[in-house]
Formats: C-alpha cells, sequence, structure tokens
C-alpha cells in the first residue's frame, strides 16, 4: 500500500512522516529540495506483540505502509498545477496534513486550508484532462474508443470545472475502468489529519470544527485528530513513561496508530496472521480476500499448490493459551479454497508441490 501525505508548507507533515515511518529527518530540510521522501511505516498491530509473546519468535513482522512525503504545496507563480502532485499520482490513497496550530503563520485556518489543497488537486486533474483532450482532438482521426473516452473526458473536465471532486461522479463500471490509468489525485480515497496543539488536542476543538467534520461526511473523509509535536516527545520516553502520558492525556492509542488504521480501514483492507517459532507476521489483504488467494500472498508455491487453510480466530487462540489447546477444543477449523478470510485469523496453509 503506497501512501501519499501532503500538506500546505509549515503543517507539521514532516513530523507526522517521521511519526510514521520512525525516521527523523530534519522538519526544515525540504528548502529548495526538489524531491520527495519514501519510507515504510509499519502498521501497528498489538495482536502481533501477543502473539509473540506465546511464541517467542526470531521476527516480529507488521504490516507496512510506503509512505511518500512531498515538499509543502503551495501555488506556484506561473498558477498552474504543483509539479509535486506528480509524485503522489500512483499512490492508493492521500493523507492530507493540515495545520490545526498557531504559528508563525499566525493562526491556524484549517477550513481555508482544506479548500486551497482540493483546488491544487482538482487543478493537477484538470491539466491532465486537457492534455489527454488535446492529444485526442489533435489527431488525425479519431476512434471510436476515443470518442468514447472523450465523452467522459468532457463529464470529468466540467465536473474539476465546478469544483468538484472526481469521486463525486455517478461513474459506471466501463467508465471507471477506461480512466482508471490516468490516476486522477481526486478519486483517491483522502484522509484528513487535523494536526493540533496539545491543549486543543486534549479539548478536541479546532477552528471551523463543525464545517469540517460536515465536509469530510458529505465526501466520506475519515477525520484523525493528532497532536504531531506532543506525539514526537512522547516518543523520546520509555515505554512505561510514555503509557502513563498517554492515560494522563485521556487517551489508549497513539495519533501515528490511528492514522495507520485509519488509511487501513479506508482501503479496504484487513490482516491475516501467521505465527511460528521463526516469525510473527501480519499480511495486508483486501476484505472479501478467499482463502487461495492469500496463501499467494505469502508465497506464489502455495496458492499453486493449496489444499486446506488451518485457522483459529485471534482471540480463540489466545483464550486457548497455545495452539496444541486450541486444537484439542476444537477451535481450529480446516477451510476449502474459497473461504472468505477474516481480520485477525491465525492461519497455517497447508500445500502440495
Amino acid at each position: 500500500m503506497d501512501i501519499g501525505l501532503i500538506g500546505l508548507p509549515r503543517s507539521g507533515k514532516t513530523t507526522i512522516f517521521n511519526l510514521l515511518t520512525q525516521q527523523n529527518v530534519d522538519t526544515h530540510a525540504f528548502g529548495g529540495r526538489a524531491e520527495s521522501r519514501r519510507a515504510l511505516a509499519p502498521v501497528p498491530d498489538t495482536r502481533l506483540d501477543r502473539l509473540a509473546a506465546l511464541y517467542h519468535p526470531r521476527k516480529v513482522t507488521p504490516a507496512q505502509l510506503q509512505v511518500v512525503d512531498v515538499p509543502g504545496l503551495s501555488r506556484q507563480e506561473t498558477g498552474g498545477p504543483n509539479r509535486f502532485l506528480n509524485d503522489v499520482r500512483l499512490v492508493d490513497a492521500l493523507v492530507h496534513v493540515v495545520r490545526g496550530f498557531s504559528s508563525e503563520l499566525g493562526e491556524p485556518t484549517p477550513l481555508k486550508d482544506i479548500e486551497d489543497m482540493e483546488l491544487e488537486l482538482s487543478l493537477s486533474d484538470l491539466d491532465l484532462v486537457e492534455k489527454r483532450k488535446d492529444r485526442i482532438t489533435g489527431g488525425k482521426k479519431t476512434t471510436k474508443e476515443q470518442q468514447a473516452e472523450l465523452a467522459i473526458i468532457d463529464r470529468l473536465h466540467e465536473a474539476l470545472e465546478n469544483g468538484q471532486r472526481l469521486d463525486q461522479l455517478d461513474l459506471d463500471d466501463d467508465a471507471k475502468k477506461l480512466i482508471s490509468g490516468y490516476q486522477f489525485l481526486t478519486l483517491k480515497p483522502m484522509i484528513w489529519v487535523i494536526n493540533l496543539d496539545d491543549e486543543a488536542f486534549r479539548a478536541g476543538e479546532f477552528p471551523d470544527r463543525e464545517k469540517i467534520l460536515q465536509l469530510a461526511e458529505t465526501h466520506r473523509i475519515p477525520v484523525v485528530l493528532m497532536a504531531g509535536a506532543l506525539e514526537q516527545e512522547m516518543q523520546e520516553l520509555d515505554p512505561a513513561d510514555r503509557l502513563e502520558f498517554m492515560q494522563d492525556l485521556g487517551i489508549t492509542e497513539t495519533g501515528t496508530a490511528r492514522v495507520a488504521t485509519a488509511i487501513y480501514g479506508h482501503l479496504g483492507y484487513i490482516s491475516f496472521l501467521t505465527a511460528g517459532e521463526d516469525e510473527v507476521r501480519a499480511w495486508p489483504i483486501l476484505q472479501g480476500t478467499r482463502a487461495k488467494e492469500a496463501a499467494g500472498k505469502i508465497h506464489s508455491d502455495i496458492e499453486r499448490g493449496f489444499i486446506r487453510a488451518e485457522i483459529v480466530p485471534f482471540e480463540a487462540l489466545i483464550e486457548a493459551g497455545s495452539m496444541a489447546r486450541a486444537r484439542e477444543r476444537g477451535l481450529v477449523r480446516l477451510e476449502g479454497k474459497d473461504y472468505v478470510m477474516q481480520d485477525g485469523d491465525v492461519v497455517n496453509f497447508r500445500f502440495n508441490v
């Protein structure tokens, strides 16, 4: 899963990038840089810790996100689309970090910042639409397929000029398939992370809160509140002090974990788990994935030679205390290739090649 981290300058975006990816890059380092950063971010999953306590594996491997952090986006002098957005055109989802704290830029204006970013995304898509239309109409001959494409492009062009996100359009499957290669930004799943100071985070309040939440509901965009600077301080504490600090804040899960979980859920992903002395691991799959296809996530040979999947729900395994006792209690099921995997299934695939 590839995630594009976007935001206006000084929104705390790179702080969030550091927290997600466990990096320590300079939050002011972009300056005149002309390239984006990329790093892997683990998806926190407490189930892995509990399985590790049972199996004492040599390695614990969480699911991971590939995060692309682009320089802060702002209106260019030419008024054209921001070129850095091309770096996130191929990602699976976008995370917009919105400044909700006071800074040298002044008081926060999160609603305006969201509107400005939506304008950037729309302009980038509009530029793509116009260039494609010019290529088709500039040719000597327009094929039947291109004529069908032009009809859809005209709909997209009209929507973008009217300030609509393309995901608001009611497109049929044929239209979606036809434009899937364009990787339109306003068609991608979006998450808004409102980056607050510690006082605002405790209160859960920020300017234009109700308007932003209403807008998010209209567009089906998850909103995550977090205090990036505060979490950065928390990261420097030892685990016991960090837990006490979180309890004082009245939170049981870090903002980083909530962002990763929101991304996971918004994209429709779940995790199945494998456990043994060598490794405890979470494997990301889309909801609705069947057992044989899930086996292929581990290795193509396992999918090719699939026989059965031995499955026990995570909570049932933990309650039993071991796989052997889970079997004794009849908690381990044998499922065939068409079984639809569930989040938290602990699996051992039987196969023969």
